[in-house]
This record gives structure tokens, sequence and C-alpha cells, in this order.
């Protein structure tokens, strides 16, 4: 019992109350976002869209939310992380009981664009404020139990979708509003702004602020930044081919497995092994990367995701496919915490949340780039489509040992700076 209580502490312990009300917000929103997965199978069998009818309407929801990210960013260090929150979840809802109710095409392809922008602006704002809230040697956990409760909401999701939309679709979308709703009374009662001062003012203790700014005392530049930031851009490069590998189980793989025979009950399989291994074994990994550098981590988990995808070039059963599973799922849970810690570190905290939209618009254009490219690679070359997304692993798995050095430079600079402007505001106050 005591060895339990130790690895729960070590876990979970020293996390403010406030983490957790946005860890439970999450996953009540991530619980309660499933419409968006039957989006493209409500149209065709409830509205009668043809089959790319339904793709073209589904892209727009994937527009929106390249779009939403990047205003989310913006927004949250505008804003505040809470008002960011509250307008997106609030808006969110919305928009789902008039999907829910809608009848014409050319209105829910509409809808579904802003659900995609409404959708993505939470996530800049969510990562921001825990960044805000967690002190920074313990971050690496807030980190990990974020990506474990999004993945456990996501597979709560996939559950109660298939139910309701076997029940009604119209229930899909209002029990989806009503989830969304639910997370938003979660923040408005128990989160508070935790953007740093509300503006400009960075909180050391409960009774002590000091200034943020530039050291020639200008307002410090917006989302340009940014996006001309050459070792933040890299390694959002390198978290591009992480998600793009990543997206290859939900993209491409079920195409190789049907061309191996293997039945769709098989691709269902192997997606709910990877998601039992992330919910069992995620709360375990900050225990076994601590000490490690990160760059390291990253290294190591990116090749076994390029291990994982290479080993599907010589797959033609389904054992073969669930062992590959479990090799690039220990690499993505390896992978979760360093790369959102990374993500923070680099960001300078008066443009924090600007810096994680830019990050988190890795994932938009993977989930374009994946398909795209993943269809005709493997319509052309067949299993040594396996070989090039396995290389691509191993490239970044180099990309990361190469350019680690310096991340850690600038991180650790950043906190120097950061040390040499608190001390003589805190003398000053004394």
């Amino acid at each position: 019992m005591r060895s339990l209580r130790h690895w729960w502490d070590d876990t979970a312990g020293g996390l403010p109350a406030t983490f957790w009300y946005l860890w439970a917000g999450l996953l009540i929103n991530r619980a309660g976002a499933f419409a968006m997965l039957f989006l493209s199978l409500y149209l065709t069998e409830a509205r009668g869209a043809s089959e790319s009818l339904a793709g073209t309407v589904v892209g727009a929801y994937g527009i929106g939310g390249a779009a939403g990210v990047l205003l989310g960013g913006v927004l949250a260090d505008r804003w505040g992380r809470r008002a960011t929150l509250l307008a997106a979840h609030l808006v969110t809802s919305g928009l789902m009981v008039a999907l829910a109710f809608s009848r014409h095409l050319v209105v829910i392809a509409v809808l579904a664009a802003l659900v995609g922008m409404a959708h993505s602006m939470p996530s800049p704002a969510f990562v921001a404020a825990i960044v805000d809230v967690v002190p920074e040697r313990r971050r690496s956990r807030a980190f990990n139990l974020q990506f474990w409760a999004f993945n456990l909401g996501m597979a709560v999701a996939s559950l109660l979708a298939g139910l309701l939309a076997e029940a009604s679709f119209v229930a899909l979308f209002l029990v989806d509003a009503a989830a969304t709703l639910a997370a938003a009374v979660v923040i408005a009662l128990k989160v508070p702004e935790t953007l740093p001062g509300g503006r400009g003012r960075l909180r050391i203790s409960a009774r002590r602020t000091v200034r943020v700014r530039n050291a020639d005392g200008v307002r410090p530049p917006g989302l340009r930044t940014a996006l001309t930031d050459r070792t933040f851009l890299t390694f959002v490069g390198l978290t591009l081919v992480l998600a793009v590998l990543t997206l290859q189980t939900s993209t491409i793989m079920p195409l190789a497995m049907r061309d191996d025979g293997l039945r769709p009950s098989a691709y269902g399989a192997v997606v709910a092994l990877g998601g039992v291994l992330i919910v069992l074994g995620q709360l375990f990994v900050p225990r076994l990367i601590d000490g490690h550098r990160r760059d390291r981590v990253l290294a190591v988990s990116t090749a076994l995701l390029g291990v994982g995808f290479t080993a599907l070039a010589f797959a033609d059963a389904l054992a073969v496919y669930l062992a590959a599973a479990v090799v690039w799922t220990v690499g993505q849970m390896l992978a979760a915490p360093p790369n959102a810690q990374i993500n923070a570190d680099l960001a300078p905290p008066e443009l924090r949340a600007r810096y994680q939209s830019v990050f988190y618009l890795a994932f938009p254009v993977a989930s374009f780039v994946a398909p795209t490219l993943g269809g005709v690679s493997l319509q052309y070359l067949g299993e040594r489509h396996w070989l090039i997304v396995g290389g691509l692993g191993f490239l970044a798995a180099v990309g990361h040992l190469v350019t680690g050095p310096a991340r850690e430079r600038r991180v650790a600079a950043r906190r120097r700076a950061t040390t040499d402007i608190r001390e003589p505001a805190l003398a000053g106050e004394n």
C-alpha cells in the first residue's frame, strides 16, 4: 500500500487544484466530443449526401480547425486563457445544437467549418493555462496526465458515439452539446484566469508580482515571432513527422489491412489495443523517463514508431499488426510528456498561447498530409510504403539528437534571463 501511495504521489502529486479542474474539463470535453466522428456517416445516411460531398464537408471541418488553432492562441494571450476556453466551449455547444436541426447541406458545411474552428480554439489555451499554474518541475507529470485524459476521453467518446448513432443522429449532436456545456460550467466555476497577471504581470507568489517585458521595454511582438523562430519551427517540423506517423493508424493502415484480407474487426482490435495500452500504461511513463535527456527520449520514441511501422511491410496476419501496434504505441506514450514540455519551454511567457497555436498547426497539416500522400504511396508502392514511413521515423530520431542540444541551450538561457529579471524585482519589494 505504501509503495502504491508513493507511486501515486510521484505520478500525480504536487499539482495545483486549478490543473485538476482543467484536466476534468479536458476529459469531459474529449469524452463528449463524439458527434464529428460520425459526421460523414450522418451526411450520407441522414442527409443523402454523396461520399465525395461528405468528404468535402469533413474537409471544411479540418480547415476550420487550422484557423481555430491560430485564433485560439492569439485570443488566449490577449483575452486570457479562461475567457478563450469559455467562449470556445459555449460557441461549440450552440453550433452543435444548430447542427442537430440543420437540413440543408450548405448550412451544414458552414456549421462544420465553424465547429472545427471552435473545437480547435481551446487547445492552445488549455496547454498555456497548464504551463501558467504548474511548477516547472511538475510539468512533465502534468502533460503526461493531459495526454492520458485526452486518450481516455477519446476512448469513451468512440464507445458512446457508436451507441448514440444507432439510436438517433439528433441525440448524437445534442449530447455532444450538453457535454461541451458541462465542461464550460466546470471552467466557469473552478478555473480562474491564469494569464500571467492578467495583463503582462507574472505572479511570483500570492503576495508578489513582477512586470514581464522585453529587455528594451517594448511590448513583445505577436504571432510573427513564433512563425520566424527557427529553433521552435524545427521542433514543430519534427512534431509534424511524429503526427504523420501516428495518423497512419487511422488513415492508411485500414487500407493495408484490407489488402491483406483482414476484416474491419481486425482493424478495430489493433486500435483498441493501442487505446488500452495508453489508458493502462501512460501513468507509469514519467518514472520511466525521469533522469533522461528529453531529446534522447524523443529520439528513442520516434525510432520505436519507425520500427513499428517498418514491421508492417512484412505483415500479413493480425498477430503481426498487433505486435507492431504495441511497439509504436509505446513510442507514442514515451513521446507525449517531453514533446509537450519542450514546446512549453521554448515559448516566451508573454507569447505562450501563440506558440502553442503554431505548434498545434502540425496536427491539421498532418491530417491532410498523411492520407493524401499516404494513399498515393500505398497505391503505387504497396508494402514498400511502410519502409518509407519507418525511414521517416528514423530520420526524425536523428533530427532530435542533432537539434536537441541547441534547444536545451535556448531553454537554459531563458531560465537564466527569467531569474535575472525576478531577483532584482523581488529585492526592490523587500
